[in-house]
């Protein structure tokens, strides 16, 4: 269940290799993980299971980092813990200088998330979703915002059309946008090319780097 390193991933063509990450974090500020005083590292149990056993990290400013894993490998739990979703049972945290239990809103003001379920408002417009969104977050310039996100993703065709008459790559794509609209100097993407075909997932990973 350990997660897998980039060097184990040799059958992957190097192009499409960034295609198959399971999370990306985009840190731009760095964010550590450090043992405690006990000399544990960072784990996570669910009653007697085991879900995340030791993951010592850094990850720099600027970074794109990636975690590779089987299914059940322990990947979007650590996401959630990174994102003060759920607390680690072991470990500390620490993003930009921030504690994750004594700083949990301080955190959650600089991050956003893009979970591995798809995360919109079905029975509203694509448009509608993102103005609802800027409004969540009291975006001061709401519209030079989603007009930025609607050009980066190219979603001028299905801007008003509800977001459940989507094909699931289009419903990817909006969902990311939306994790973009708080500006969030870190953010979390789970599964990220779920549902993508090859173009879109090319064109996604342009609009991250």
């Amino acid at each position: 269940n350990d997660i897998t390193s980039t060097t184990e991933q040799e059958k992957v063509d190097e192009e499409e290799w960034v295609a198959v990450k399971k999370a990306i974090i985009e840190a731009l500020d760095q964010l550590v993980l450090f043992r405690t005083q006990e000399g544990e590292a960072l784990a996570k149990k669910f009653k007697e299971k085991t879900v995340v056993n030791g993951i010592e990290l850094r990850i720099n400013e600027g970074e794109l980092f990636a975690l590779l894993g089987t299914n059940g490998s322990g990947k979007t739990t650590t996401i959630k813990m990174l994102s003060t979703l759920i607390l680690p049972t072991d470990g500390e945290i620490k993003i930009n200088g921030l504690d994750i239990i004594k700083d949990r809103q301080k955190i959650k003001e600089i991050i956003n998330v893009s979970p591995q379920e798809t995360a919109i408002a079905t029975n509203l417009s694509v448009k509608e979703n993102l103005e609802f969104m800027a409004g969540v977050y009291q975006i001061p310039n709401k519209e030079e915002k989603i007009n930025e996100l609607v050009k980066m993703f190219k979603l001028e065709e299905v801007l008003n059309q509800k977001a459940k008459t989507l094909s699931g790559g289009w419903q990817r794509k909006v969902s990311i946008a939306l994790s973009l609209v708080s500006n969030p100097k870190i953010l979390f993407l789970d599964e990220p090319t779920l549902g993508l075909d090859v173009l879109s997932r090319r064109d996604l990973w342009k609009v991250i780097s």
